[in-house]
């Protein structure tokens, strides 16, 4: 998991910083939309939705909009968005997964193609680097629940397979048949996750140097900056010093 959170919380850092927060509402609105769609319009019965709407109070979403996106899916007017996976190579090697949420399919393909090879990467067929991730999922809680003892106890005793504790709070991990019962029992301790979901976790991470990585990392940025894009999974690792430059 190391080099996918390693990655992410950069982006994400970046992100908070840099990206149009309309567009992020847009993403955020979307998901919220098609988990309600897909399951019940209750969070506190529909996993899916309850973790879109802890993601969008986690970029301070307001309320009404959560709400909006909620009913958006019960009326007749909305939009039917597709699911899709797409799969590549960027820099180096690295493996990306991608996944889109669409109401034009071809629209979005061309979309995301473009943006693998403006920025040196290359579309692969579906299932091309799927084999060398695993769909699991994570719950993450703010470090002041627990210590990282407590949470590791709690974690196995709950079913999941790995907890990763630092200074920014506890992820824990755990297989995707297995997400549900290790959330419910997580959360009766410990009180709200800060994050939930199922996510695409790389089996092994490849190191690069950093020029290959700052490449890879303008790769990912291209691509979440499609509107379609909802999530960008990665295998790579950056160094520390390409990090610290990219914190900065």
């Amino acid at each position: 998991m190391a080099g996918h959170s390693q990655f992410k919380n950069i982006m994400h850092r970046k992100g908070r910083v840099d990206a149009v927060r309309s567009k992020v509402f847009g993403k955020l609105a979307r998901e919220i939309t098609v988990a309600a769609k897909l399951g019940t319009p209750d969070p506190a019965m529909n996993p899916r939705l309850r973790a879109a709407i802890l993601a969008a109070r986690a970029e301070n979403m307001p309320k009404d909009n959560i709400e909006r996106a909620i009913k958006k899916a019960a009326g007749a007017e909305g939009e039917n968005y597709e699911e899709i996976r797409y799969e590549g190579y960027g820099p180096g090697g690295a493996a990306l997964i991608v996944e889109a949420q669409t109401d034009n399919r071809n629209r979005t393909a061309s979309d995301v193609r473009s943006a693998f090879t403006k920025s040196g990467g290359s579309l692969a067929e579906t299932g091309a680097v799927a084999f060398m991730f695993d769909r699991v999922g994570v719950i993450a809680f703010p470090a002041a629940v627990a210590d990282a003892d407590t949470m590791l106890e709690a974690a196995i005793e709950a079913g999941a397979d790995d907890v990763r504790s630092d200074e920014n709070g506890h992820e824990v991990t755990c297989a995707q048949d297995a997400y549900g019962e290790v959330g419910k029992a997580l959360e009766a301790r410990f009180g709200e996750p800060v994050r939930t979901g199922l996510v695409w976790k790389a089996q092994n991470t490849i190191d690069v140097d950093d020029e290959t990585g700052e490449k890879l990392v303008r790769l990912v940025e291209v691509i979440e900056d499609q509107d379609d894009v909802q999530n960008v999974y990665v295998n790579f690792a950056l160094s520390e010093a390409l990090m610290a430059k990219l914190e900065a």
